[in-house]
């Protein structure tokens, strides 16, 4: 583990423009279990449909880098300043011409056969560099940069996933306008939905500035015998611009355990039994299902080649 790849654009796809597979995950509610859903959908991705998927950690807390790799694993690349911090300072407060794909590490995640996830790792210092980019005006040039980032691995990856704090920081708002479309994640309940809420009124705001389509809401943590939380699901895809997801992820100790990285491998089935493995087959279906019909909206222009 821990190794970075050598990442090499598609040269078949350029000039006829690229899938748009860049996916802003967030709520601006927290405790909806976003970054679990964010490692367990890559993890479905790469073991039973065999993408290769990029996540990308924007949050300071650095939760999904952490259920992806050990402790001492994300603390060397923090040391080493091979975090989305270290590659957002030096090219946007520091104007540097940097490759991003040494920012890239393989070989993460505990599942055996989950081989083709990669993962820009976060850290907690993400917070201090968004106030510098406030601090110093540097709101354009943030934005530039992530759209950069964002063309140059489309053409790359099967499927980019970007793990976005809660809240609507200058970093997620970049995110949010640069991404092709957003995933919200919510818990069956008053206080998460709410937060769709906010993000659907910020959404309104500036539509000139452009911003991420809606893939679909994501009931999370949902008790199957509970008729409060089948309300609250029966509400939410009562109204069509939810676009809300058949699938629910229920709420089981499985799915929450999977959060914690297990230093030895383990089956895909292993780590997500029964029920859950089943939710999660049968959401990512959805995923990219969605994923396809949105081919015949917006298309972005395919990207130069990414430095080897």
């Amino acid at each position: 583990m821990g190794s970075r790849p050598t990442i090499a654009g598609d040269g078949g796809r350029e000039g006829i423009g690229v899938m748009r597979n860049t996916i802003a995950v967030m709520n601006t509610k927290g405790g909806v279990g976003k970054s679990t859903i964010v490692l367990s959908i890559a993890e479905t991705l790469a073991s039973f449909h065999r993408k290769n998927v990029l996540v990308i950690d924007s949050d300071s807390q650095a939760s999904v880098s952490s259920m992806l790799m050990t402790p001492a694993t994300l603390h060397k690349l923090q040391q080493d300043s091979l975090s989305i911090v270290d590659y957002l300072v030096a090219t946007v407060l520091s104007r540097q011409s940097t490759e991003w794909p040494k920012f890239v590490v393989r070989g993460v995640s505990d599942v055996d056969d989950a081989r083709s996830i990669y993962l820009i790792p976060s850290d907690m210092q993400l917070t201090l560099f968004e106030r510098e980019v406030s601090k110093e005006s540097q709101h354009a040039q943030l934005r530039t940069v992530i759209g950069q980032l964002l063309g140059q691995v489309r053409p790359i990856f099967d499927v980019v996933l970007i793990d976005c704090p809660p809240g609507l920081s200058i970093l997620t708002e970049s995110w949010l306008r640069e991404a092709d479309f957003h995933i919200s994640p919510t818990k069956p309940d008053y206080l998460s939905t709410c937060g769709l809420e906010v993000l659907r009124r910020f959404k309104a705001l500036n539509p000139e500035m452009g911003f991420a389509e809606n893939l679909g809401v994501l009931i999370n943590m949902k008790d199957e015998y509970s008729p409060i939380d089948e309300e609250y699901h029966r509400w939410l895809k009562e109204n069509g611009d939810n676009r809300c997801f058949d699938q629910a992820l229920p709420r089981m100790t499985s799915l929450q355990s999977a959060a914690r990285f297990s230093t030895q491998e383990r089956s895909y089935t292993a780590k997500y039994p029964g029920e859950t493995g089943r939710a999660l087959r049968a959401l990512t279906d959805e995923i990219l299902a969605r994923l396809q019909q949105g081919q015949t909206g917006r298309v972005r222009p395919a990207s130069a080649a990414a430095p080897a």
